[in-house]
């Protein structure tokens, strides 16, 4: 992994991503570039349109040109890093393709992104198949839709589009959020252990389908416990706490602790250590909020969390 794979995957179906036109998908269909999970393949498997593929596939070329599909980033931000990947496409892949992106309000249709200003954020490079390719990207500007050009066609499987998230908050004003979800830019900056799935998957947006889409630890073997330290959406106010354990059963933590803290501050009790159930969505209202930037969740002894939301508003 390089490091910007780190950062979650703007582009994630299971985060509201979605591929909203291509130039073709005669193939295989263009959704399958921002399915979650790696690729998979069964030789000798055909459907009418010849052997089934879990990528975007396009016709062969007969014209001038080449392909393209646009997708909207389920998170808009900013991006750090592309990987492209050309998994189980090896007669068929692409030789080169290059990526752009733009940033357009509010919910334009495939015509209003035709004409929408678009800013080359990969040049075009060269591409094997059946292989991952990671490509960094300097570019620091937001962004909320990509475009992947394939020269001239051929299939690619999945664009990961990885990124710091950037919102629009000013949607909130006046109203309550959830200050740790990763859609409202909330991040996770420090973990104590990640051995079986990222921190970030814990604020992730939607339910977690099972424990793999969570966050979980490693057994511990010594007398201390696992944390992550979350930095807020924005400086603000926490009334309710969700502490979902879903999915959980037999690697559920006991007991749980969350603590608080504003800038460099001290950090204080929000919710003092409190027994957890297993496979639970639990809640529980914090009756004196104070001003927070960030919110550290202990876990006792391990195990892991579902979901952490901090419901309140922004100060």
């Amino acid at each position: 992994m390089t490091d910007f794979t780190r950062l979650p995957d703007l582009a994630l179906r299971s985060y509201g991503g979605a591929v909203v036109a291509a130039s073709d998908e005669s193939f295989a269909e263009k959704e399958a570039l921002v399915r979650p999970g790696r690729p998979a393949f069964q030789a000798e498997t055909f459907g009418n349109k010849g052997q089934v593929y879990d990528g975007w596939e396009t016709r062969r070329r007969r014209t001038p040109g080449h392909d393209w599909a646009i997708v909207r980033l389920g998170l808009p931000g900013v991006v750090r890093g592309l990987v492209i990947d050309t998994a189980w496409f090896k007669g068929n892949y692409p030789p080169h393709a290059s990526v752009e992106a733009c940033e357009v309000a509010g919910h334009p249709s495939p015509e209003d992104l035709a004409a929408a200003a678009w800013t080359e954020i990969l040049p075009q490079v060269d591409l094997k198949g059946d292989a991952e390719h990671s490509f960094e990207v300097r570019s620091g500007q937001r962004f909320t839709h990509v475009r992947l050009n394939m020269y001239p066609d051929g299939g690619i499987a999945r664009l990961r589009v990885h990124g710091e998230v950037r919102p629009d908050l000013s949607l909130y004003d006046g109203l309550s959020l959830d200050l740790a979800a990763l859609a409202n830019g909330a991040v996770v900056t420090e973990c104590s252990n990640e051995f079986y799935s990222a921190p970030h998957h814990a604020i992730a947006p939607g339910l977690a389908r099972h424990q793999a889409e969570g966050w979980e630890t490693a057994r511990r073997r010594d007398a201390g416990n696992d944390w992550i330290v979350i930095r807020l959406a924005g400086r603000g106010l926490i009334r309710l706490a969700e502490i979902d354990t879903t999915n959980l059963l037999y690697n559920a933590p006991g007991e749980i602790r969350l603590q608080g803290r504003d800038g460099d501050g001290d950090w204080s009790d929000l919710l003092a250590r409190t027994r957890l159930q297993p496979d639970t969505p639990h809640r529980f209202r914090l009756t004196e909020p104070r001003p927070v930037t960030h919110v550290r969740a202990d876990i006792y002894p391990d195990g892991g969390l579902a979901r952490i939301r901090l419901h309140g508003t922004l100060t």
